[in-house]
């Protein structure tokens, strides 16, 4: 059997310690936000479309089961969380679930290994299905990104500014490894 070489290695480790951290800064957002602006919404908003920070965090989580469920459906995944119900302990809670079966799901995927269990990622019925790998990380990293930043804007907009600990925290990727308890750095 062909070895992985180190560089390999070494790329996917920072894949998965990367993925590690990234819930790890979810949990930034949710320890801080004010939880006046988990259900608020713009004047005149309703019908509009626009997600409240509970929507949107309820949406991540979804987005995690529904990748686990297609992709690595040999993990169990968590419960899903209602949008217009849970509360911030109970995203947060559940965030903490579904990252850790995401991380497997990764660990897997980026295993290398011929008889790896997850060898596809899928996004959902609506769209088709791209091999596992690291083109799989980069959509749930990004995914992910993307909505923090809406959430950050959003609590702004609305006048319930995170502070500068939570949003300059998200960026602190030296001090997220070390939480993480990681041995190296960001590299």
């Amino acid at each position: 059997m062909r070895q992985p070489s180190d560089a390999f290695v070494e790329m996917r480790d920072v894949l998965l310690e990367t993925y590690a951290v990234n819930d790890a800064m979810n949990q930034l957002l949710l320890e801080h936000l004010d939880e006046r602006a988990w259900r608020a919404q713009w004047p005149n908003a309703k019908g509009r479309g626009g997600r409240t920070i509970a929507a949107i965090f309820a949406h991540l989580h979804n987005c995690r089961l529904v990748w686990i469920k297609k992709s690595a459906p040999h993990l169990k995944c968590p419960a899903p969380l209602k949008p217009d119900r849970c509360t911030m302990q109970q995203a947060a809670a559940a965030h903490k679930k579904s990252a850790a079966q995401c991380l497997r799901m990764l660990s897997d995927s980026l295993s290398g290994e011929p008889n790896r269990k997850v060898s596809k990622f899928s996004r959902g019925s609506w769209t088709r299905d791209w091999p596992a790998g690291a083109a799989m990380f980069a959509y749930m990293f990004s995914h992910e990104a993307h909505h923090r930043g809406q959430i950050l804007m959003l609590a702004h907009q609305l006048g319930y500014r995170l502070p500068p600990q939570a949003w300059g925290g998200i960026w602190q990727w030296d001090k997220l490894w070390k939480q993480h308890g990681f041995t190296t750095r960001p590299r």
